[in-house]
């Protein structure tokens, strides 16, 4: 007889910046986590196996490498969201941000119809569960200054220059 109850498996990726932890199912990915992640996930409330790890765990290991070696600007991952309707509206907003490019917080607010929650927005960002696969380290004030991130402020201007500089090499310009 077979439980309701998904079983996880986690596998980590050494990033240039420290480790990062993904947590999946055969549902998809529910986190891709800092180690001093801002917002500690509640790991404790997942049935996580160690005795093998799921393909979507690995899929998002494969595609965070190419993400990182400069081959892969968009991820194609199945993702088990789980918050409220806004949250997720949030979280999903954040993959129409273009790869190199950022967003300010009113800017993502209005792209889910909600202009006027821009506080609202920060506080899901802060929480978004699957960090760079979407990737709110690409949402800046409205004055471009970088504000808040999980993985702490000098990890989000390392995503988003490592981006900038995929870029530039790929159109030949030079930083």
């Amino acid at each position: 007889m077979q439980s309701d109850v998904p079983v996880f498996s986690r596998g980590t990726f050494e990033a240039p910046f420290g480790v990062l932890t993904v947590v999946g199912s055969d549902l998809g990915i529910r986190y891709v986590m800092f180690d001093n992640d801002a917002h500690p996930k509640p790991l404790e409330r997942l049935h996580i196996s160690d005795s093998e790890i799921h393909d979507s765990v690995n899929d998002a290991i494969t595609q965070l490498d190419e993400y990182f070696n400069g081959a892969r600007r968009d991820f194609e991952l199945p993702l088990d969201l789980q918050g409220t309707e806004f949250q997720v509206a949030a979280w999903n907003a954040l993959a129409d941000i273009p790869y190199g490019r950022t967003a300010s917080y009113g800017q993502q607010a209005a792209s889910i119809g909600r202009p006027k929650a821009v506080r609202a927005i920060g506080g899901a960002n802060g929480r978004n569960p699957v960090a760079i696969v979407l990737p709110c380290h690409r949402i800046v004030g409205a004055d471009g200054s970088l504000t808040g991130f999980g993985g702490g402020i000098v990890v989000k201007k390392w995503l988003l220059d490592h981006e900038q500089s995929i870029l530039h090499s790929a159109t030949g310009n030079r930083a």
